[in-house]
Parts: structure tokens; C-alpha cells; sequence
């Protein structure tokens, strides 16, 4: 057995490690991707897309939908851990791309980007994935978006079909601007040729950018010179035109309605809304971070660590204990990291949003906010505590902290513990007790009444039988 080395082999096996650790996937679950084009081509139109997914790690496999070995298991595993599918002409995607295989790679932990054209019907495979998400596209699977207010005056002056749009904001207060943080003011995303699709109530829908209000959706193959309102799909708002959806499992999928915005002409492109200054576009920028969370490069959050103790003086705080008693004091913290393309950092909560704790049995008996605990924070996880008092009820319950929201993977984190009553000799001793002096001052008077009248009885003298008494005959 070789029990040392030169250093020149040690530094040798250093680099090397380093080097691999530089290549190595940068997404938390893989980086094997697959391409499905219509024509293995047609990638060239994309060769800056691409190429940024290869620099950010990913090795990058290219099929059609009609090749016969292509399959997204092997052995009962995946073969791939992302696929984006690009626009294709074909009805269907065959026998190794129907809608129960795509939904098992999602239930596999798989994730998926799906682009759309309105150039190009979409296949039926994918409509029928897209009903199971609760995702709507029009009934001719197909359809054009169009804003005569937020156009491109460069390139569709006269069509109105390529939108130019400021980058997306958030739809809530709460939620973290991970598409659109730190983009120069004045900065526009082409959106040429787009579909826009419809989202249903599902909570794990989330759209990343809607349609401007001024927008609407049509089928161009029955254009008129007078549309009527029940003629459109949808309009303004309604419009999804880029939607993330994260299964429960935190799998994600993404429908992004145009495809054409992920090519190399758009990357380079300039656009300039009506009345505004021609800018280069923020495709590419925009493609990265959308691609990026598609692929669980950003947005994965991850628990590094949880105590729960006792926080009284007297006891001894044990870490993690499986027992407290009811009325203890106790502290609670949890440690998160949040991945950000090539490494883990700590976890800062969006404005207006609040982490918090339950502390519940068969329904909360606390529900309370964690704040951020600095003395075991550092750069790469952040620390959330809160210290509160046991309810007085016995029985079995859960420390759960349950943290789900759009764009971030999901947390439920449960510690079950038991709380026993208190046993006879903790309870506390009556004189402490304000309202059982009363009831002490009760007994210290029958007791001092009774000791009085026996010491009076017992002492007294005895009277004279003598006295008052007549002799009789």
C-alpha cells in the first residue's frame, strides 16, 4: 500500500481535482442536458445560447424527435437531467416523448424548458403535457401576440409582432426579482413571434413575464381587417408569455413563448420602443437567469442545519433533546444557504416576506416569525432563530417550519419532540403562588384559633362547685 507521495504528484493530483471541480456541472441536480430540435441544424441559430449553457458546465446532447435512440431512462433512471425542446413541426414527438414519459422525468426530479414560435404548431405531446400543468395555448396550438403600443419600431414597425418590453418584475411584493435584479435602467427584451399562453389556478403556477395590457393574442391565418372580442384567445394580462411551474418535488418546468428570443441574431440586436432610444436587447442576460432556474442553477435553497434547545439558566441545554416539559423556555434556529450558478451563499428573505415557525400538534399552538441570528450567520448560510415559551398542554408535537414560495425550491422541514406534564416535585411551592395566600391565611387562622382555645381550655382554672350551692333537707 502506498503510503506517500512526491510533491510534485500531490500538486499534480491537485490540479487536477481543481480542474475537474471548474468543469463540473454547475446545477444542484446534473448537468446532463438534451436538445430536442426538429433539425440537429437548426442549432447553429443558437450557437450563443448554447454555447453559454457548455461555459456555465453542461454537456449538451443533441437529438430529433424521430431518432430512434433517443430515450430520457435507462435502466429505470434518468438518462438526462434536463431537456429543452425547441420548436418542431411534427404533430407528435413518438413513442419515446409522450406526455406519461415527460410527466415521469418530472416526477424523476427532471427539469424542462420548452420553447414555443408562432411560426410553428406545437405537437401534440406537448399540448397534452401542457393540460396536465394546467397551461392553456389556443386552439390551433399555435397563435401570435401582438402590441401596437410596446413594439419594436426597428424591426416590426409595420407588424407590431415583435414586442419590446422592459424586464420582468416581480407579480408580488414578497416574492425575490431574480429575472430582472440589477438590470440597467432602460434596458428592453425582444420578444419576437411569440405565443402567449393562459395559466390556471394551480399554486405552482408562477408567470416570470406577462403580456403589456395593451397586448392580444390572435390565429394570423384568420386575420381580418376588424377583429371581434370573442375572435381573441386572450389579452393584456391574461397572457403568460414566459411561465415557470415547480412541482412539489421542486422539479421545474419552463414555457417560454418565443423561441426566437434565445437566438444569436436577438442576442446582438438592437430595439427601440415607440417614442424611446434604440438599446442592445436583454436577451441574453434574460435567457441565462431563465435557463438558470429552469436548470436549479438559482433559486435552490438548502437546509444546512437545525437545534432546538432549552434557554433557562438553571438547566442543562442539551442539543436536539426528544423530551421538554410543558412551560419550558426553548430556542429554535435553522441554518439556509441559497445556490447561486456555481456556488452556495446565504439566504436573504425578499422584502415583505417572513419565515416562519409552527409549533403544532394536531393544528399550530404557535406560529411565529424567525429573524435572522448574525452570531451564526456567515457569508455562505444564514441563521433564523426564535425563542418562546411551551404551551402548558402535554402530548407529542412538531417543530415545522414549511417555506414555499414561486421561484424558490421548497422547504418542510419537521423535528417531532415530546412535552410531558410536570412531575410532583416541580411544581411550585404554595407560598409562591399568589392566590393561594387566601387560602394559607385560612388555615394559619384555624390552625392559631384551635392552638388558643385548647391553650385556654387546657389552663383555665375550673370554677368552684361551692359557690351559689344551698344544703337541702
Amino acid at each position: 500500500m502506498l503510503r506517500s507521495t512526491s510533491p510534485l504528484l500531490s500538486l499534480f493530483a491537485f490540479l487536477l481535482v481543481w480542474g475537474a471541480a471548474l468543469v463540473s456541472a454547475v446545477s444542484t441536480t446534473g448537468n446532463r442536458l438534451l436538445a430536442v430540435f426538429d433539425d440537429v441544424g437548426e442549432k447553429e441559430n443558437y450557437s450563443k445560447f448554447l454555447g453559454d449553457l457548455e461555459g456555465r458546465g453542461f454537456q449538451i446532447s443533441y437529438e430529433t424527435p424521430k431518432s430512434e435512440s433517443l430515450a430520457l431512462f435507462h435502466l429505470g433512471e434518468r438518462a438526462y437531467d434536463h431537456v429543452i425542446f425547441f420548436p418542431t413541426k411534427t404533430k407528435g414527438l413518438g413513442p419515446n416523448l409522450t406526455p406519461q414519459i415527460l410527466v415521469n422525468f418530472l416526477n424523476a426530479n427532471g427539469n424542462i424548458l420548452h420553447t414555443l414560435s408562432s411560426t410553428t404548431t406545437t405537437p401534440n405531446t406537448l399540448i397534452s403535457l401542457l393540460a396536465e400543468l394546467d397551461i392553456t395555448l389556443p386552439t390551433e396550438r399555435t397563435g401570435l401576440v401582438v402590441d401596437h403600443f410596446s413594439y419594436d419600431t426597428l424591426s416590426a414597425a409595420e407588424t407590431h409582432d415583435v414586442l419590446a418590453l422592459p424586464p420582468p418584475v416581480p407579480v408580488r411584493n414578497d416574492i425575490s426579482p431574480l429575472f430582472s435584479a440589477d438590470a440597467p435602467a432602460g434596458q428592453l427584451l425582444a420578444f419576437p413571434h411569440g405565443v402567449g399562453a393562459v395559466l390556471g389556478p394551480r399554486e405552482q403556477l408562477t408567470p416570470i413575464l406577462r403580456a403589456p395590457k395593451t397586448a392580444y393574442s390572435y390565429n394570423p391565418k384568420e386575420q381580418s381587417e376588424v377583429l371581434e372580442a370573442n375572435e381573441l384567445f386572450a389579452a393584456g394580462q391574461q397572457l403568460s408569455l414566459v411561465t415557470a411551474f415547480q412541482a412539489i418535488n421542486s422539479a421545474r418546468f419552463v414555457l417560454l413563448g418565443s423561441a426566437e428570443m434565445l437566438q444569436d441574431k436577438w442576442f446582438l440586436a438592437e430595439v427601440a420602443a415607440p417614442g424611446g432610444k434604440s438599446v442592445k436587447t436583454f436577451n441574453r442576460e434574460f435567457a441565462k437567469r431563465v435557463s438558470a432556474w429552469a436548470f436549479q442553477e438559482l433559486g435552490v435553497l438548502r437546509v444546512n442545519w437545525i437545534e432546538h434547545h432549552l434557554n433557562e439558566v438553571s438547566a442543562v441545554n442539551e442539543s436536539n433533546p426528544h423530551i421538554y416539559r410543558v412551560k419550558n423556555d426553548v430556542t429554535y434556529t435553522i441554518s439556509l444557504s441559497e445556490y447561486a450558478y456555481d456556488k452556495w451563499t446565504s439566504f436573504s428573505l425578499p422584502a415583505n416576506d417572513v419565515l416562519q415557525l409552527e409549533f403544532s400538534m394536531l393544528s399550530p399552538f404557535h406560529r411565529l416569525p424567525l429573524s435572522l441570528d448574525k452570531a451564526h450567520s456567515s457569508p455562505e448560510a444564514s441563521a433564523y432563530t426564535a425563542s418562546f415559551k411551551l404551551p402548558d398542554q402535554h402530548g407529542i408535537f412538531n417543530f415545522k417550519v414549511n417555506y414555499k414560495r414561486p421561484f424558490f425550491t421548497n422547504i418542510e422541514e419537521k423535528n417531532t419532540v415530546s412535552v410531558r406534564h410536570m412531575a410532583h416535585d416541580e411544581w411550585p411551592r404554595s407560598f409562591v403562588i399568589s392566590g393561594a395566600w387566601p387560602w394559607i391565611a385560612g388555615i394559619g387562622a384555624t390552625v392559631s384559633g384551635w392552638v388558643v382555645f385548647v391553650a385556654l381550655w387546657m389552663y383555665s382554672a375550673p370554677t368552684d362547685k361551692k359557690v351559689g350551692s344551698k344544703k337541702t333537707n
